[in-house]
This record gives structure tokens, sequence and C-alpha cells, in this order.
């Protein structure tokens, strides 16, 4: 590793899964202005995940699709009238 060009200010911060409410006291350097009580007792930063290895897919076995405003049926139909013209 190059020398120099990690950080150095390493700290325990509890991560919060917003997907499902799971949390995990890890390090980081990461920057919060939120706090939270952990199960120590003791308080650390809050850093808010929108995704964990708890809730993507891929740990988790369940593949979920998210359809955004019925663009899978309009891919399906448009594709699908094309086969016929053919």
């Amino acid at each position: 590793m190059k020398q120099g060009i990690h950080p150095e200010s390493y700290r325990l911060v509890v991560f919060k899964d917003m997907s499902n409410g799971h949390t995990f006291l890890s390090r980081s350097t990461a920057a919060s202005k939120e706090m939270v009580k952990w199960e120590d007792g003791n308080e650390y930063p809050l850093i808010k995940l929108e995704i964990s290895n708890m809730s993507h897919p891929f740990f988790t076995g369940k593949n979920m699709l998210v359809d955004s405003a019925g663009r899978i049926d309009k891919f399906k139909k448009k594709y699908a009238a094309k086969k016929i013209n053919k």
C-alpha cells in the first residue's frame, strides 16, 4: 500500500439500513451530524444507508423487480409488436 494516502481518523460508527431497520457497529471516517445510543450504552455517530447486505437482493436471495410507471410492460408491448410484424 502507498504510505500517507489512507485516513488516520477511524472511529466507531453505527450504520442503519433504512429499508429494513438493521443496524451494525463498524469503524469509519464518514461524517455524521446525528448520534444514536448503541446496545453497549455509548453514543456513536449514525450513518444512514439506503441498502446493505441485509436488504440487497444478491445477499438475501430475494429478487425484487421494481417497475417504475409500467416501463417493463411498455418494453414488452413494444417488442412484442415487432415480433408480430416479422
